[in-house]
């Protein structure tokens, strides 16, 4: 059984590109470190649009184009890159909050199970929040932790609120 790290969304337009916010620039340095650090398998998530985003819910709810697949802003922030090419970080491009596929790829990767989802990125009050209580959903016995510190929100609020909710929904906030 293996411990996994899922990296989400720590592309260029969360960090400092179209929604970037400064608390996102303040995070790279630790979550770089966390990837370096971390003794299991790495998983990596990007956000992926195309070029119509601006006609679907989303992008009618926030009208802001980001990661559309092939941009600089769609490709992870470099030094993370870097730490998970170092890694052999396996990346999921998903065009929703929760990647739909990744609780298929775990089962399928690890058929052994798995012993433990530690979870950081971007933006800790959409697709963290939505990729833990989905994986929850899936593997309810698997201890999940977020680490905060490798975390940011749309805004501190928002990124406390969300930490509280997945608290509330048995998931391991530090």
């Amino acid at each position: 059984m293996k411990d996994i790290l899922l990296v989400v969304d720590m592309q260029n337009d969360f960090i400092d590109g179209a929604l970037g916010t400064p608390e996102a620039i303040s995070i790279v340095p630790q979550v770089v470190d966390k990837i370096h650090a971390f003794a299991g398998d790495i998983i990596c998530t990007r956000d992926t649009h195309s070029e119509t985003y601006l006609t679907t819910q989303e992008g009618k709810n926030l009208p802001v184009p980001h990661c559309i697949e092939g941009t600089p802003g769609w490709q992870l922030a470099p030094a993370i890159e870097e730490a998970c090419q170092a890694k052999g970080a396996a990346i999921l491009n998903k065009l929703t909050f929760g990647s739909r596929d990744l609780p298929s790829f775990l089962q399928e990767t690890y058929p052994e199970g798995i012993a433990s989802l530690h979870i950081i990125g971007l933006c800790t009050d959409i697709c963290v929040i939505s990729n833990a209580l989905l994986l929850k959903a899936f593997f309810p016995e698997v201890p999940i932790t977020v680490d905060s510190s490798c975390c940011a929100g749309v805004t501190p609020e928002s990124h406390e609120t969300a930490l509280a909710a997945m608290k509330m929904c048995q998931i391991r906030i530090e």
